[in-house]
């Protein structure tokens, strides 16, 4: 374990590293800080932390650097959440309530991360496997041809065509979307094929198999669906860190384009809480230069997705960690009153 003037000492080190972007040395920590002690002493403390891998000299540079492990210390235990300014959450909360629906949210989220943090921000669309169903509605636009709405509690809008065998009346459309709604509003999407498989029964002979239709309609729509989308902008406030990048910055970009990876960077959405991997604990090669934090969103107190940043692991982890926090519980306001 280490004492409480070393960790003063590595808090110290992370702080100076992420403001000014030069290795740290002794006699500027005394300087800065009221470490309480001579520089000898912190020289002593800055060789013990390196020793035990906390903090590195780079190149031939007097000073030192926070390594991945330094970095989860201070994340771990000496760094709180810096919470938004008020006038930050008011302008937070005056740009995403001027959203007309879910894609406008989602990509007004992406906007103000990238802008807030300046790193690279990544929103998941709620999932509907985790979703309810606000609604479904029913339309005939011919006789024989229908239209199905399935709206969700995240706000979420599906429409599929229906070509029936037969004419399908006005009263019997009324009926299924009475009944249907009835048995599926306000229940999971995982509830629902339970809760209409004896549904056409209910029906009279000639109406069965256009119910039948319907259900089977609206049942694959729910499968499709569990298909997760992703929003990222902000890419190019990497370019400002070129310097936080070992060799380059293209495997960082290439990792960025790939789906796949940043659906495993985010993670479950049923871990809502917020999550910090820094550097070599992604477990993508290309993204070992940097740090990612996230956190669960939803309309109330499941999260029905993620978002989060990623950046260079030198970053303000404090002030990350408040904006992504900030902005995941706007969100979530938002899809509980849409």
């Amino acid at each position: 374990m280490l004492s409480e003037r070393r960790l003063e000492v590595l808090r110290a080190i992370v702080q100076d590293y992420v403001g000014t972007e030069e290795p740290v040395g002794s006699k500027a920590l005394t300087e800065r800080h009221q470490l309480g002690v001579s520089p000898a002493t912190v020289r002593n403390d800055m060789a013990a932390l390196e020793e035990e891998g906390f903090i590195a000299q780079p190149h031939t540079s007097a000073g030192r650097i926070p390594t991945d492990k330094g970095y989860r210390l201070f994340v771990d235990k000496l760094a709180g959440v810096k919470p938004l300014s008020s006038p930050e959450r008011r302008a937070i909360q005056n740009f995403l309530d001027g959203a007309v629906d879910l894609d406008d949210v989602v990509g007004r989220t992406v906007r103000l991360l990238a802008q807030l943090t300046r790193q690279v921000a990544v929103v998941q669309y709620p999932s509907l496997t985790r979703s309810t169903v606000r609604h479904v509605e029913l339309l005939a636009l011919a006789p024989a041809r229908l239209m199905l709405v399935l709206i969700t509690d995240t706000g979420r809008v599906e429409q599929r065509l229906i070509d029936c065998q037969t004419p399908f009346s006005e009263t019997s459309l009324a009926d299924l979307r009475a009944r249907l709604n009835s048995r599926v509003v306000g229940r999971r999407f995982t509830d629902v094929p339970q809760l209409v498989q004896d549904l056409p029964e209910s029906f009279e002979q000639d109406d069965r198999g256009t119910v039948s239709t319907v259900l089977s309609v609206l049942l694959e729509t729910l499968v499709e669906e569990t298909e997760e989308r992703l929003m990222i902008g902000g890419t190019a406030n990497l370019t400002r860190f070129g310097h936080d990048f070992p060799l380059t910055i293209r495997p960082v970009l290439e990792a960025l384009e790939e789906h796949v990876v940043l659906l495993k960077l985010l993670g479950e959405a049923k871990d809502s809480g917020m999550t910090v991997r820094i550097g070599h604990e992604n477990a993508h090669e290309g993204l070992t230069s940097t740090s990612v934090v996230t956190v669960g969103y939803g309309s109330g107190d499941e999260a029905v997705a993620k978002l989060g940043v990623v950046g260079p692991t030198r970053m303000d982890y404090p002030g990350t960690m408040g904006a992504v926090r900030a902005v995941a519980r706007y969100v979530g306001q938002i899809l509980a009153e849409s």
